[in-house]
């Protein structure tokens, strides 16, 4: 296998790439012709299906200079806490790290991990708990971050976190089956998270 490695490694430098990375949205919606075509073949009484992306309202274009402001969107299953807020930074608890997000950063896609969603906006600071998500950060200072679960650190209650943290360590220890093991598991990942964001 090692012997074909120089063969394989050139053919990757001279590949050209047909869809370079990007989180922005084209300008307008172009359906497939070739799927249309088949599909007028087949149903031609029907209009083609479209896609989700056909329902999608465009990004604005990549600025030439760098906004002053990030544009943030924070959605949740259920509701939309930030819509088309203008802030000046925002910090993301990424699975790698805490990630700090400024206007102009790099797109990025980072998973999230239980912790702090800090947003800041001049002197003010608003702090929620995250138990997981994504955020997608786009190159036009735009990011989108979509949270299973986020509730403002305010709210929290530290008796019920210390509850519920000595609960599931005590299922971890008396799991019998990999289902159990793990679902005690992600409790106490959550309530240590929840307790360290409270105490520190």
């Amino acid at each position: 296998m090692f012997r074909h490695g120089s063969r394989f490694l050139a053919r990757a430098t001279t590949m050209t790439w047909r869809r370079p990375f990007a989180t922005d949205l084209q300008a307008e919606y172009v359906a497939d012709s070739n799927f249309a075509e088949a599909w007028k073949k087949v149903v031609p009484n029907v209009d083609p299906p479209k896609t989700p992306s056909a329902f999608m309202a465009p990004r604005p274009a990549t600025p030439s200079s760098i906004p002053s402001k990030l544009t943030v969107n924070f959605v949740l299953p259920y509701t939309s806490e930030l819509s088309g807020k203008e802030v000046d930074m925002v910090i993301i608890p990424a699975t790698t790290g805490q990630m700090g997000v400024l206007p102009g950063h790099v797109a990025t896609i980072a998973e999230l991990k239980p912790g702090i969603l800090s947003v800041h906006e001049g002197n003010d600071v608003n702090k929620y708990f995250v138990s997981g998500g994504f955020a997608f950060v786009h190159a036009n200072s735009f990011a989108d971050i979509i949270a299973i679960e986020a509730v403002p650190l305010d709210r929290i209650d530290p008796n019920l976190v210390q509850k519920g943290l000595t609960d599931f360590t005590q299922k971890l220890n008396t799991a019998s089956t990999d289902v159990e093991k793990a679902e005690a598991q992600i409790g106490v990942d959550v309530h240590s998270a929840l307790n360290a964001a409270l105490t520190g």
